[in-house]
């Protein structure tokens, strides 16, 4: 068993990189890149593999405490640096701390200005008027930075520092449930990868929901783990999770759906050894009183408007795509049969200028990230169910699994942000599959690389031949 990363994986990764992005430059030369996104690209994937073979080895014999220190406070130092530098370069590049265009990000800003101004008068109304404009899915956020604001002072700043934190302690939380599922050292390469992860630094310097998101995601994952796996818990016990996964509402319909049924079936098929039946009683009455008495109204509206819409919500949006103005012509072929078998690796790098799509131009390499971690999440997941262990780890991959597959059948599953809450627990299962490298797996890898150089070359060329631009 490995407890490192090795430079075999990470030396190759970082050479199809720079192969696929002067390709790119050389084959659709006329569409190149600002400079700063190949930058950006190059320092995510050099950052994030160098780095995990570099520090998998340099940390694996150091103490617990001390490993928990550096992890910490390595992650905060990335995180604040980009924070900050991301800060000033948005002001430099738009004139405001939001990236370009800045859509979603705005609106979160507008909304919480108002709700900061309304809690200012004593109308604490306003979060019900908000939740009826709305719905559930982005109240949450709404309301947390619309008190963050009324405390702060409508501090774009301090809000992003709290990011930060949250960011922070999101890869201790991912060290911690990687470590109680497959022990110090598999946990250790975890909470080096999430440390080191480019999503989870980019969006500490973004207005977006998602590393709060991300944040109660993981808290309840691991919580529930815990609860899973210790043999003594309590009412608090029980109920953080279940209110984590609760909250997880108010952020993204479909993510807490997916959270109370990966808890149920986890509760009620994990090993016998891991949960007994009087756990899995008591346990499984909680998240039935929790889904009866939270799951009504807006919230069961809106799942019964998920589920009415799930047949052909795929092919929809890419028919949508398709038609809009500057979208992409071959986009109405693609679908759920297209994203499905490939759900674990997309989406695929932009390395091409495509006219308002500057921040996937940005995120090229850390879409590159997961599409070579994710042949080690594939081989995880294999040697779990090829192993009989699925059982013990049930919780992560039912989350994992069954997160993905509902977006594979929307509108979204080519959409970085939507895939977003679905990469800690990669990461997780991803460093167990590290952790199972052999020199038989190895060709494995090498045609998962060239899979991966051929989608990058071909992605790109269907970006701008869809667009008439080729």
């Amino acid at each position: 068993m490995l407890n490192y990363f090795p430079k075999y994986f990470s030396n190759r990764a970082m050479l199809i990189y720079f192969a696929g992005l002067v390709c790119c430059l050389l084959i659709f030369f006329r569409y190149s890149m600002n400079w700063f996104f190949y930058i950006t690209g190059i320092v995510a994937v050099v950052g994030f593999f160098y780095f995990s073979n570099f520090l998998t080895i340099k940390w694996k014999h150091i103490s617990k405490k001390i490993f928990t220190k550096n992890l910490l406070t390595t992650a905060l130092i990335l995180r604040l640096v980009w924070m900050v530098f991301s800060y000033f370069y948005y002001m430099s590049q738009t004139g405001t701390p939001f990236d370009w265009g800045g859509g979603d990000a705005l609106g979160y800003d507008s909304s919480a200005i108002d709700v900061a101004n309304h809690i200012k008068t004593g109308d604490f109304n306003i979060f019900k008027v908000y939740l009826d404009i709305m719905g559930p899915s982005d109240t949450g956020y709404i309301s947390y930075l619309g008190v963050m604001y009324w405390i702060t002072g409508n501090s774009i700043f301090v809000t992003r520092l709290l990011k930060v934190i949250y960011s922070v302690i999101t890869c201790f939380l991912i060290y911690n449930l990687a470590k109680r599922n497959f022990g110090e050292n598999t946990g250790r390469i975890a909470g080096i990868m999430a440390m080191l992860m480019p999503h989870f630094i980019y969006y500490c310097g973004s207005h977006l929901k998602e590393t709060e998101m991300l944040f109660l995601t993981v808290a309840f994952v691991e919580r529930a783990d815990y609860i899973l796996r210790n043999r003594k818990f309590n009412f608090i016990n029980i109920a953080v999770p279940i209110a984590l996964a609760i909250s997880l509402f108010f952020f993204r319909t479909v993510l807490g759906a997916t959270a109370l049924m990966a808890f149920f079936t986890a509760v009620v098929f994990s090993s016998k050894k891991m949960v007994g039946w009087g756990k899995r009683f008591l346990v499984g009455i909680w998240i039935v009183v929790a889904v009866g008495y939270f799951m009504g109204g807006k919230i069961a509206t809106e799942l019964e408007q998920v589920w009415e819409n799930r047949e052909g919500h795929s092919e929809a949006g890419m028919e949508f795509r398709a038609t809009r103005a500057g979208g992409n012509a071959f986009a109405k072929y693609a679908g759920t049969a297209v994203f499905a078998p490939i759900i674990f690796t997309i989406p695929f790098p932009s390395m091409i200028d495509i006219e308002h799509q500057p921040v996937q131009q940005m995120l090229n390499g850390t879409n590159f990230v997961k599409n070579i971690t994710s042949f080690f999440t594939i081989m995880g997941i294999f040697l779990l169910f090829y192993r009989k262990k699925w059982r013990e780890h049930i919780l992560i991959l039912v989350f994992l699994i069954g997160y993905l597959a509902i977006i594979a059948n929307s509108g979204f599953a080519q959409s970085e942000r939507f895939h977003f809450p679905s990469v800690p627990f990669a990461l997780v299962i991803a460093s167990y599959g590290i952790s199972q490298m052999n020199n038989n797996k190895k060709k494995y890898f090498n045609l998962h690389l060239f899979i991966i150089f051929a989608a990058i070359i071909v992605w790109n060329w269907y970006k701008l031949a869809g667009r008439g631009m080729i």
